[in-house]
């Protein structure tokens, strides 16, 4: 898991914590998060929170220690001192998403099938999920491998993280027998990937060299592709890969 990995996991726990209303603080964008030198990683996040929240920065920081360690890609979380989270990671989240990422039972929901345009949520998601699997097979005829990388545009990192929050949207709305924070999250993936699928490309265009950048983003779109995939089976539907 890298830092922006991270830091998008931390973020996604925060977010979860409010909307099942744990403690109420504003979302940060960014995490503080520094390396230690045993390999893990260190936030006094808990700490910066517990003002707002007006609960004991130990308490924020157990709570969301017991989130982050069923985030995948992380092995291990700890609370030392006054309030810190101390995280041990493993291999990255992108490269953990497979066919079972966060796949349970969901009460049942739909989108209407038209119209074809951005005005309809449900186009949206389908049209991100085709988008992927384009990606994917055109990215397999140019020869650009899937790998890990850094993802650091604001586009990439907001992608990650609410892909580290599918599975906990897909939880709340079991346990509250209510689709829609399950809906709502895989219309923000899918927004989230046509924003990287414009601006972040990965696929080499023209002339241009292969680089990690398109390997990396080639992997993300292949996790964004697998889990919007995911969730349209979750919710009844067979998934198409062209539209």
């Amino acid at each position: 898991m890298t830092p922006a990995e991270l830091n998008a996991a931390v973020v996604a726990a925060v977010r979860g914590a409010v909307a099942d209303g744990e403690f109420a603080v504003p979302i940060p964008e960014r995490v503080p998060v520094t390396a230690t030198p045993s390999g893990d990683y260190a936030s006094p996040l808990p700490l910066r929170l517990a003002g707002a929240a007006g609960r004991p920065a130990t308490e924020i920081a157990a709570l969301l220690a017991t989130r982050l360690s069923r985030m995948p890609g992380v092995d291990e979380v700890r609370v030392t001192g006054p309030g810190f989270l101390s995280i041990a990671v493993g291999a990255s989240l992108i490269s953990r998403v497979d066919e079972t990422y966060g796949v349970i039972a969901v009460p049942s929901a739909s989108w209407p099938e038209r119209p074809l345009t951005f005005e309809n949520p449900g186009f949206v998601v389908r049209f991100a999920y085709a988008r992927a699997a384009a990606v994917r097979r055109q990215a397999a005829e140019l020869g650009v491998r899937a790998a890990e990388g850094p993802l650091e545009d604001p586009r990439e990192r907001r992608l990650v993280g609410l892909i580290a929050d599918f599975p906990g949207r897909a939880e709340q709305a079991a346990r509250t027998d209510d689709p829609r924070p399950f809906t709502r999250q895989l219309e923000l993936i899918a927004d989230a990937y046509h924003d990287v699928h414009e601006w972040c490309p990965a696929l080499p265009k023209g002339d241009e060299p292969i680089t990690g950048h398109h390997s990396a983003r080639l992997n993300l779109a292949g996790a964004a592709y697998v889990v919007l995939g995911n969730g349209l089976r979750m919710l009844g539907e067979i998934p198409n890969d062209r539209l």
